[in-house]
């Protein structure tokens, strides 16, 4: 496929009457009518049958391995006089900077920031993260803001709370806005997000514009569970010579990513280690990839690459040696 037919395609996508769905209204059969039209057929029933596969097993145990995680944690924590700290530590979002210099970034798009939120599991977040995270969205400048993934606190059931903190979220985010599913989101929430204004890129592509010149934005599918990224596909009508960033919740991909010559490759899901050590030395990351890589700024051959510890928490609303954020990319052209 040459360039600008991969682009007409993209672009087609991206013009679709999104906001004309009533997510709040529609019945199942609508939602997956609406899936299948968006992703198409293959990646619908791919991913849709994995998450019915993950519900199915999770409702076929009588005790909830997540809540016995849970639960463990939790108990451990409140019996050493941790827990209250934890989730204090939980509230204390920080705003990061990260400078990314390259030959390849247009005089156009020098100083062009980007803000990246990753990881916000909105119904776990407690009142006074929601809060200030909120108060820091309203007085943010930037010119794109990515999200990058695990906007559900858990992997499986109700999705509607999460919507509901999402709209939250959305109403303070400045557009054009970008973002990726991560491994506890549902497909069935893409409707709903797109409605808020989040262009979902699922293995697809966009043209950002400034002046008579552009670089690219990428987004894959889950790589980490569903396993439904297709790089190959994404990437398909991107020049190798222009600047790209790619969206991937897990960072396990930067081999993948490197190799198909983006130059960016924006990613979280590591909530970096959330419960660390003091030095912010994770206990784990739970991802398969080099240490260095699971947190910050990082890179690989020609690639830069950055993973966000996270906005929220997983499992237990608490944090150690490891505080929250958001982060502003700063584009600085080295010509």
């Amino acid at each position: 496929m040459s360039v600008i037919a991969s682009h007409a395609v993209a672009k087609q996508i991206t013009t679709q009457p999104t906001s004309l769905f009533n997510y709040s209204r529609a019945r199942p059969q609508d939602v997956f009518d609406f899936l299948q039209k968006r992703l198409g057929r293959l990646h619908a029933k791919l991913r849709l049958g994995i998450e019915a596969d993950h519900e199915a097993q999770i409702s076929g145990r009588s005790i909830n391995y997540f809540r016995i995680e849970n639960f463990v944690i939790r108990a451990c924590l409140k019996l050493t006089g941790l827990y209250r700290r934890g989730r204090r530590n939980a509230a204390q979002i920080e705003v990061c900077q990260n400078y990314i210099i390259s030959p390849q970034i247009p005089k156009a798009f020098d100083r062009y920031t980007i803000l990246q939120l990753s990881d916000l599991h909105v119904d776990m977040m407690g009142q006074d993260a929601m809060a200030r995270l909120t108060a820091i969205l309203k007085e943010m400048n930037y010119d794109l803001c990515v999200l990058t993934g695990d906007y559900r606190g858990q992997t499986f059931g109700s999705y509607q709370a999460t919507l509901t903190g999402m709209s939250q979220i959305c109403a303070e985010l400045k557009k054009p806005a970008y973002g990726v599913l991560g491994n506890h989101d549902t497909v069935y929430m893409l409707p709903g997000l797109e409605e808020m204004g989040i262009r979902m890129l699922l293995n697809e592509y966009e043209t950002i514009n400034r002046g008579h010149q552009h670089i690219y934005i990428c987004g894959i599918d889950d790589a980490h569970f569903f396993h439904a990224d297709n790089i190959e596909k994404a990437a398909s009508g991107i020049p190798s010579d222009k600047f790209s960033i790619l969206l991937s919740h897990t960072p396990e991909i930067y081999r993948q990513a490197a190799l198909a010559d983006f130059n960016l490759l924006l990613s979280g899901h590591t909530h970096g280690g959330q419960i660390c050590l003091p030095g912010r030395i994770p206990i784990t990351l739970g991802s398969v990839l080099p240490r260095h890589m699971g947190c910050g700024p990082w890179k690989y051959r020609s690639m830069i690459g950055y993973t966000s510890v996270g906005v929220g928490s997983s499992v237990v609303p608490v944090r150690f040696n490891c505080p929250p954020e958001i982060t502003l990319h700063y584009l600085q052209s080295s010509e």
